[in-house]
């Protein structure tokens, strides 16, 4: 019996109230770098007594997984670190965007009534912790990226968030390369590795201004429709309009999704665009506006 099946049968045995709680360790160390007792008694509402059994356990399963830092009184993920659950790529991706549940990341299984006809290309597990640790951490990535126009190459990004436009996720960075933020396509990512170091006061977050600028959408029915009322239900317009508040950086992403005609005189009903952008001017607001249907 390899070890690996050992640790599968031994998981398989414990109460599944604990096998959440283990879950919960082995998914924070992944994702995030680092998990307390604290932690485990906040999630989980356990005693101390508890979280401290639930932690030998884990380091009786996986004793290479997670070391003690007494300065910080958590424990961190060590570089020999291999997951003794399988943290679904879809589940986790929507677990993180939600918070995370209880514990256990297992695949999805569709029914035979209920069908997704296009589903997301979702990036590896490595490659989603590897840039969780580091937005959870504030810190650096050294990181191979292959683009469309040159290949791959080596880049030193700051990441802060992750992003679902609707086709694949994005991870919204800071690119010392060309000293602005930029949106990273998840799946193109060959490594992540963490860098050490502080980060630069301009490359946080707060200093991004398109994820920080809110822009209101105000969508309606495309004008040239005659039946305009099936679209108002469609997305549950009042008085045939919907106000959507979206980040500057999000925001093209989400007109070009719903195919929103934002062409001056509206000019593209025959291109499939079911809705129009009523306040154009919305559009002067987006760095990113050559992504929208116009």
């Amino acid at each position: 019996m390899t070890e690996s099946t050992a640790t599968k049968q031994t998981l398989a045995e414990l109460p599944h109230a604990q096998r959440d709680r283990l879950a919960f360790i082995d998914f924070s160390l992944q994702f995030f770098g680092h998990v307390a007792r604290t932690d485990l008694i906040q999630r989980f509402k356990t005693g101390l007594a508890a979280s401290t059994r639930d932690f030998s356990t884990y380091k009786e399963l996986a004793p290479d997984n997670l070391v003690l830092q007494h300065q910080t009184k958590s424990y961190h993920r060590t570089e020999t670190f291999q997951a003794i659950f399988n943290h679904d790529p879809e589940v986790i991706l929507s677990s993180l965007s939600r918070g995370f549940g209880n514990g256990i990341s297992t695949g999805v299984q569709p029914t035979e009534q209920c069908f997704d006809a296009v589903r997301l290309i979702h990036p590896s597990t490595q490659i989603i912790s590897g840039l969780m640790r580091a937005i959870h951490n504030k810190k650096a990535i050294k990181c191979g990226y292959v683009s469309v126009s040159s290949g791959e190459t080596i880049r030193a990004i700051v990441p802060h968030s992750l992003i679902n436009n609707g086709h694949r996720w994005h991870v919204r960075a800071y690119d010392r390369k060309n000293n602005k933020f930029r949106d990273f396509v998840c799946t193109r990512f060959t490594f992540v590795d963490l860098m050490e170091g502080s980060l630069h006061v301009h490359e946080a977050s707060p200093y991004d201004e398109q994820w920080n600028q809110l822009v209101e959408l105000i969508l309606i029915p495309h004008p040239n429709l005659k039946q305009s009322r099936a679209i108002e239900m469609d997305y549950g317009m009042s008085d045939g309009v919907l106000k959507v508040q979206q980040r500057a950086a999000v925001a093209a992403y989400v007109l070009r999704q719903w195919q929103v005609d934002c062409s001056q005189g509206y000019a593209l009903y025959g291109s499939g665009c079911q809705l129009a952008l009523q306040n154009l001017d919305a559009l002067k607001l987006l760095e990113n506006v050559s992504l929208v249907p116009s």
